[in-house]
């Protein structure tokens, strides 16, 4: 027994060691597990774990379990877990009677390899669950924080981050900037987007693509920002083309558009780069919302403004020449104004004098243009011929959803109207 006991002892350290190193959990905690993992193969075998004394010293990795029964006459043995015949304890201590109790260590490797096992098993769930609490608890505390990872696998649909710590991060496609290219053992920084926890297994989802990213980049590299001096309100991206943030400032005396991008846009720089080159736009914010959506749509100059605030729709008017200054490349612009300002962006032109000629409904051009496209024109809110004429060609082929040729023909026959 000797021998199976120097096998135990070496592996039952290993067990412990590995535990306290890899796993950081406090001591109290580490003792508590173990115990338990202990008292759970104990009660399998003997029925119940209520009689044993169970000491656990993580420090040098060892333990002892000790059995009390209490002394029964010879042949008065009911329950041989609980109770001694007198002429056994006093194998023991020749001192022992009845009524008194015998407690004596149980050398666990007499249990047999299948408790051992059984041992390493529990200990083993035991030590996830706790890790798995411990990782979710960490991470839940993290969410909208920007963390840092070694990229570990790169998948179609996902890149596999690893912390410091040997956790694993997932950064979803969807997650990541249309530019970033992803090399093995690079550092990769990200925001916690969220922190998934099906049937106690943590999935910690990263981002790269939320506003919230980009938020916090800006926090780190501006200092009025961390001393509450300037205050980020609103945030829009297009990632890895285009932002636009909206700040103010609580102090008169800082101008907090110059404050944010800094001198020769020195503090926006590392933050463009880490961004694969998205063009960040930073405007002043205003409570007034005319103003906000004039601020939210430049460089264009806006000519005036109808805002329907119940249903947070805004139709701006611009000279023919600002329009496409509005809309910008690809709609872009008027789609992150909109993003910003949480209102629904038309763009119209202004009509000259001599150009408000008098205007016809869409619906008598039903003999000439299909009726789907009719209706798809007047559920955006065009109803007549000059209002498509004067409505940027971008926005009905986006608002729409039309085809270019569409779209084309469509003005082709509303031109040739007034021609």
């Amino acid at each position: 027994m000797a021998v199976k006991k120097e096998e135990k002892g070496p592996s039952m350290i290993e067990t412990f060691q590995e535990f306290k190193e890899t796993k950081n959990i406090d001591r109290t905690t580490l003792v508590s597990v173990l115990e338990e993992s202990f008292r759970n193969v104990i009660a399998k075998i003997f029925g119940s774990d209520e009689n044993f004394d169970v000491i656990v010293n993580p420090d040098k990795g060892d333990f002892e379990i000790h059995r009390n029964r209490v002394v029964v006459p010879d042949g008065e043995v009911m329950d041989e877990n609980k109770e001694i015949e007198l002429s056994e304890a006093q194998k023991i201590e020749p001192d022992y009677e009845v009524g008194e109790e015998v407690s004596e260590e149980v050398q666990f490797a007499k249990f047999g390899r299948r408790a051992i096992l059984n041992l390493r098993q529990t200990l083993a769930s035991k030590i996830l669950e706790l890790e798995h609490d411990s990782l979710y608890q960490k991470y839940k505390d993290k969410v909208h924080q920007v963390v840092s990872g070694e990229v570990y696998q790169i998948w179609k649909r996902e890149v596999l981050l690893i912390d410091d710590e040997g956790n694993e991060l997932h950064l979803p496609k969807q997650e990541q900037i249309p530019g970033d290219n992803y090399h093995k053992g690079e550092t990769v920084r990200a925001v916690v987007k969220e922190v998934q926890n099906e049937n106690n297994n943590p999935r910690i989802i990263l981002s790269r693509t939320s506003p919230v990213f980009l938020e916090r980049l800006l926090e780190a590299e501006v200092p009025e920002i961390q001393d509450g001096l300037i205050t980020i309100k609103r945030v829009a991206r297009i990632p890895g083309d285009r932002a636009k943030v909206a700040v103010e400032s609580y102090d008169d005396r800082i101008d907090p558009v110059g404050a944010c991008v800094g001198v020769k846009g020195s503090r926006v720089h590392g933050i463009v780069r880490e961004l694969c080159n998205e063009n960040i736009d930073v405007i002043n914010y205003s409570a007034n919302t005319q103003l906000f959506i004039q601020r939210a749509l430049s460089p264009a100059k806006i000519t005036s403004i109808n805002l329907d605030q119940e249903n947070h729709k805004a139709e701006v008017y611009l000279q023919p020449e600002e329009v496409s200054l509005a809309i910008g490349r690809g709609g872009m612009n008027i789609k992150l104004a909109s993003m910003l300002t949480e209102y629904t962006i038309d763009v119209f032109r202004v009509l000259n004098e001599g150009e408000a000629d008098e205007d016809i409904y869409l619906d008598e051009f039903s003999d000439e243009i299909d009726q789907w496209v009719i209706d798809a024109i007047k559920a955006i809110g065009l109803d007549t011929a000059k209002a498509v004429l004067n409505a940027p060609r971008e926005m009905l082929i986006e608002k729409a959803d039309l085809e270019e040729e569409t779209v084309d023909q469509l003005l082709d026959v509303l031109r040739a109207e007034f021609e």
